[in-house]
């Protein structure tokens, strides 16, 4: 940079020394101090000192030159407004940056950061910061006090987690988390009310976070990921959304509480493993765009896919006619039938071989439910959010095709003998009941993959899920399980998902962090103390490699 750049509020310009008959326009000495500066798209290897000659200074930029470094003498230009010093080499922040304290506006990102100094939160006016596209590998919790931070880019680093903290940026509308390697998202974070848009594309997500205060947002992006389950939970507060794109991960289905999402304008859930849709998504008033190439749909042709949005939910709405119209027309209604029993969707049951009776509030599964089954092998049971106080004992009937049983959101008090029989079974769903206990003739159950157990009375660890070698995932949240057994989990070579959160967990052997096979495990919320809560917030990786370290050799 030229030195009379740098001087140019304090030499006298040039024509002053030849011209002495000067008009209004050339009265140099009322001229105001610089408060601008551009030198962006240089080749500057680094910058003076004497940037601190210009003290006037609101905006500096200085993107796109070869920096690898910033002069302390920024943190004295304390009228600086905006500062781009984005597309550089920088390997670290000056501490001095942090005493800018009317910054509004930081521009870092696409340089070699790999950490961000502790003091960061200093910079309190700040309303704007990028740092994507650096090689950050955590983010300083000082971050909680950026409570006027409204645009916030953390995209293309190297982060694991997320700290908790975030969430205290009260003003925040803008995240972007895109293409990090996140397992989880705090649940604190979806405290956030102000959030409008939130991108966690290209992470390694196993489940979306669930949003109760999240009542502004309108775009979820968490798409190229690994989420395999989407709950009415991570949907139902979700009021103002109008983009949600999930596509590019291993999600199974859909569930009806989708059609919550009234302001929804566009769907994307391309390229993952959905076999059957809610035909209620024909419903949403405002759905532009609805994008669903790439999945096993089984009652969608696929040249339907290809004829656009609006055909689409054209067919769905249609379906759901067909729906109400079938369970209309099954078995005639006689005078020992009750209203809701006689409304059987033979549909449901012939064509997405689905037996569905749920949120009816019913004590029992009327028989004419499992009469209608008679010859058609159905795979899917829900039987979820009634008042039953046991398993049906009629579900043996299903045992030669079933794979998946939903009995959530009942006052089950224990597993029947029945249930044990169900030798296809890979899903099962008991949460939210009153379990106590499993049987031990549910080792019967040989495929089964996936069981959620969550909410429920189980103080113990129930032993036979150790001897059931095809389980993937073990939900057992809410319950009050004070002991684990880690030399029989380590035989459990299939074991991905082990959520174990808010129990009663006194201790966590150490010997756990030999579960190689582990991807997920939660334990927040349980009474132990260590790990502590910092370990944790790192991700599943990190609190294994912790355990291992304890091991005593």
């Amino acid at each position: 940079v030229p030195q009379h750049v740098w001087r140019i509020n304090l030499d006298t310009p040039e024509e002053a020394h030849q011209n002495l008959s000067f008009g209004a326009a050339d009265r140099w000495w009322e001229q105001t101090d610089l408060t601008k500066l551009i030198l962006a798209s240089n080749k500057l290897q680094c910058l003076s000192e004497d940037v601190k000659l210009l003290p006037a200074l609101t905006v500096l930029d200085v993107h796109d030159n070869q920096l690898t470094s910033l002069p302390p003498a920024l943190g004295q230009l304390e009228n600086l407004q905006k500062l781009d010093v984005s597309h550089n080499k920088l390997k670290s922040i000056p501490e001095e940056l942090l005493q800018l304290s009317h910054l509004k506006s930081l521009l870092l990102h696409h340089n070699e950061l790999s950490l961000l100094p502790d003091g960061f939160g200093q910079l309190v006016s700040l309303e704007e910061l990028d740092v994507s596209n650096n090689h950050l590998t955590d983010i300083p919790t000082s971050f909680a006090l950026l409570i006027n931070l409204v645009r916030l880019n953390l995209a293309c680093n190297q982060l694991q987690s997320l700290p908790a903290d975030l969430s205290a940026m009260k003003s925040l509308r803008q995240l972007d988390c895109t293409k990090n390697y996140l397992e989880t998202v705090p649940s604190k974070l979806a405290t956030m009310a102000s959030l409008e848009q939130l991108y966690l594309r290209k992470n390694k997500l196993r489940s979306l976070p669930e949003f109760p205060s999240c009542k502004l947002l309108k775009e979820l992006h968490a798409g190229e990921n690994q989420i395999e389950i989407v709950n009415a939970e991570n949907l139902k507060h979700l009021i103002s959304l109008s983009v949600l794109e999930l596509r590019d991960n291993k999600i199974k289905s859909v569930p009806d509480e989708i059609t919550l999402l009234q302001k929804l304008e566009r769907l994307d859930l391309s390229n993952n493993d959905i076999s059957r849709l809610p035909y209620t998504l024909g419903n949403l008033p405002h759905l532009k765009f609805l994008a669903l190439e790439g999945n096993p749909l089984r009652t969608i042709r696929r040249d339907l896919l290809q004829k656009g949005t609006q055909e689409l939910l054209k067919y769905l709405r249609s379906k759901i006619q067909d729906d109400v119209t079938s369970s209309n027309e099954e078995p005639p209604v006689t005078a020992m039938t009750l209203p809701s029993e006689s409304r059987i969707n033979m549909h449901a049951i012939t064509t997405l071989k689905l037996l569905e009776y749920s949120e009816k509030q019913a004590a029992m599964i009327p028989d004419e439910m499992f009469n209608a089954v008679s010859s058609n092998p159905v795979t899917t049971v829900n039987f979820s959010k009634n008042q039953l106080s046991e398993v049906p004992p009629r579900i043996v009937e299903l045992k030669d095709s079933v794979c998946d049983v939903s009995l959530a959101f009942n006052k089950i008090s224990s597993v029947s003998p029945q249930l044990c029989m169900l030798h296809k079974l890979t899903h099962l769903d008991l949460r939210n009941n009153f379990l106590t206990s499993l049987p031990e003739e549910m080792e019967a159950l040989t495929r089964l993959q996936i069981i959620n157990l969550s909410f429920n009375r189980l103080k113990v660890f129930p032993s036979v899920l150790y001897h059931i070698p095809a389980l993937e995932t073990i939900l057992l949240a809410n319950n009050q399980v004070g002991a684990i057994d880690p030399l029989q989990l380590q035989k459990m070579d299939k074991l991905g998902t082990l959520d174990l959160q808010n129990n009663d967990l006194l201790q966590v052997p150490p010997e756990l962090g030999n579960c190689e096979t582990l991807r997920t495990l939660l334990l927040e919320g349980n009474p132990f103390r260590t790990p502590r809560a910092a370990i944790l917030a790192k991700g599943t990786a990190a609190v294994l490699e912790y355990l291992r370290s304890r091991i005593p050799t």
